[in-house]
């Protein structure tokens, strides 16, 4: 008998015949389905996906080091050095490197190194963008031990780099920071704003002063290499290089010696001295208190005690050169000018004063409540007589008084390069008081401007480029800090002044130091100078603010000096004639050593000034 019978019973298919036969089909249509899909796919990353695919292949096997540009130096007008740069250290990421796996790690133990949160990190991390194959700064300034630290745990910190970075430095510190101004890491807006001219997140910006102002002067090209790194993201070879361009080095207008004479000047006193040279409009000094140290904005983060420095209630951050107040007796120059080039006055002019006048029904006082008997325009401005430009003004109106105003520079800025730090101060007309105060000008507002008084206001820059005018010769000069600024050097208006005009205001400016209201700078430590006071009300129950503004040599003036002091009470010749008269000291015996000797105390020029105290102004 058979094993294997040859048939099988009616009725029955051989099913074994069957599954042999499918088999071989179903696997080959399996295989052709299974490499369709894999060539879709292959076609999807290569065309669809590819270039993202190879950019992001490529960022991981090319790195960019940036290499940050060195910001150009400041110097003063003689080569010290004012603004320069140091290098410490500070922290980079690789965004591309941390992914949320590795951030898990990584970012709890930066947090607990350098003690910045770690969502600001990230924060830092997400602006830069995860496929970013450039270095993002989280921290700089870094201290010793946070360097140690870092180093210890380098294995556990991979993509982490520590690098020195340049960061700006001022070794003046405090003295000259509000011509200076200070860099700071740009904001979010100022990015955003900035990043079609090259800046990137992490840059520093000047944020005020002269490091605003010439900011594309002195802030330099980056440069850095392109590096080819293994899995590791250890470097194999460097694949391109260029090299960082440096900002360009400023040399200002500033006298160190001078700048620090008035800082010295000034002291405690919440105001701001200016000295500028009347013949070019070159500023040599410029100081205003309460001040900052702009070292302070180099940090990664300011301290509470920086932050409460920088906010006090007095505004150190504000330049008081550059903001404005009433002139008070110092605008007699402007009411002079008026009254003698309207015509009204001739040069010989005298009128009588008085222990006060009743104009327009309203009773306006002299400072000494008695008049100064008759007097012309050069001993008027010595005593300051208040009688007398009132009636100057009076007469020649207040449309003239305006215009003048205007000539003079006043409610205009005056072309320094801190535009958006300067006040254009105020010149009061019709169309202003009835737009401010919904009322018609009047001959008190006339009066109250004749002596500086009322809502004009002017800054303590614009007040230097007014005593300028007289110091030399009839011509308005614009005031700059940049010592190659060729264009504002040779700029000067002439304001079309008889000489006869110039001949008074100059004989009036040396009457005030010789027998009037600036007798302290009547001395031989400073060449022969003139000046004029002023002390203007500043409100109800607030302390005076006081003035005081001289060139010198009379003769041949050389500088300008005007100092200010806000709320400081008493007069200006007490207040502020003194420290004209160390500015001025530091001035020429510094240039002319044998020629002007020191003093014998720094306490004589506050000793003579008491003695003419009772001058009002």
């Amino acid at each position: 008998m058979s094993l294997f019978p040859s048939s099988l019973p009616s009725g029955k298919k051989d099913t074994r015949t069957v599954g042999r036969g499918s088999q071989p089909i179903f696997l080959i249509l399996f295989t052709l389905l299974m490499t369709a899909g894999i060539e879709i796919r292959l076609a999807y990353l290569q065309i669809v996906e590819g270039p993202k695919l190879r950019q992001r292949a490529e960022a991981n096997r090319v790195r960019t080091i940036s290499k940050q540009p060195e910001r150009g130096n400041i110097f003063d007008r003689n080569g010290k050095l004012l603004a320069s740069t140091r290098y410490p250290h500070s922290v980079y990421l690789w965004p591309m490197a941390h992914t949320k796996p590795s951030w898990s790690i990584v970012g709890p133990r930066l947090e607990k190194i350098l003690h910045i949160p770690q969502d600001e990190m990230q924060k830092k991390l997400d602006e830069a963008g995860a496929n970013s194959s450039s270095l993002v700064r989280i921290a700089r300034d870094l201290s010793e031990a946070e360097i140690t630290v870092l180093k210890e745990y380098k294995n556990e910190l991979p993509e982490v780099e520590i690098n020195t970075e340049a960061v700006r430095y001022y070794p003046q510190g405090k003295g000259i920071a509000h011509v200076l101004g200070y860099t700071r890491e740009l904001t979010p807006e100022q990015l955003k704003q900035k990043k079609a001219e090259g800046y990137r997140l992490g840059d520093v910006i000047g944020q005020m002063g002269i490091e605003k102002a010439y900011e594309a002067k002195l802030r330099g090209e980056w440069g850095g290499q392109q590096v080819e790194v293994d899995g590791a993201g250890r470097p194999i070879r460097v694949l391109g290089e260029k090299e960082a361009k440096s900002g360009k080095d400023l040399h200002l207008t500033i006298d160190l010696d001078v700048q620090k004479a008035a800082e010295k000047a000034l002291g405690k006193t919440q105001g701001a001295i200016v000295a500028i040279d009347p013949n070019n409009g070159a500023v040599l000094a410029m100081v205003s208190y309460p001040t900052f140290d702009p070292n302070i904005f180099s940090k990664q983060k300011l301290s509470q005690q920086d932050w409460e420095s920088i906010q006090g209630k007095n505004h150190p951050l504000v330049n008081r050169a550059l903001s404005a107040f009433p002139p008070a007796s110092t605008y007699k120059i402007v009411t002079t000018t008026a009254g003698l080039e309207s015509g009204e006055f001739s040069p010989g002019t005298v009128l009588q004063t008085f222990g006060s006048l009743t104009i327009g029904g309203v009773t306006f006082g002299e400072w000494n409540h008695a008049g100064f008997g008759p007097l012309g325009f050069p001993r008027a401005m010595a005593m300051s007589s208040d009688t007398f430009f009132y009636q100057v003004g009076r007469k020649v109106g207040g449309p003239t008084l305006i215009k003048w105003s205007r000539k003079y520079g006043f409610g205009q800025k005056t072309g320094i390069e801190f535009t958006s730090e300067e006040s254009k101060g105020l010149v009061p007309d019709e169309t202003w008081k009835q737009k401010a105060w919904k009322m018609p000008w009047t001959i008190g507002d006339t009066i109250n401007m004749s002596i500086g008084q009322g809502a004009l206001q002017v800054t303590p820059l614009q007040s230097a480029i007014m005593f300028s005018v007289p110091a030399n010769g009839g011509y308005r000069v614009q005031p700059h800090l940049l010592k190659d600024n060729e264009r504002a050097k040779s700029w000067r208006e002439s304001l079309s002044m008889k000489q006869t005009t110039i001949n008074v205001l100059r004989d009036g400016l040396r009457k005030v130091v010789t027998e009037g209201t600036g007798k302290s700078l009547n001395v031989p430590s400073i060449a022969p100078a003139s000046g004029k006071s002023g002390t203007a009300e500043a409100g109800t129950g607030r302390p005076n603010h006081t003035w005081f503004g001289a060139y010198a040599p009379t003769n041949h003036p050389e500088i300008v000096v005007v100092a200010f002091g806000e709320n400081s009470g008493d007069h200006g010749g007490t207040v502020c004639g003194p420290m004209v008269l160390q500015v001025l000291e530091a001035y020429f015996q510094h240039k002319y050593p044998s020629k002007y000797a020191p003093a014998q105390s720094k306490d004589s020029p506050n000793k003579a000034q008491n003695s003419t105290s009772s001058t009002g102004d």
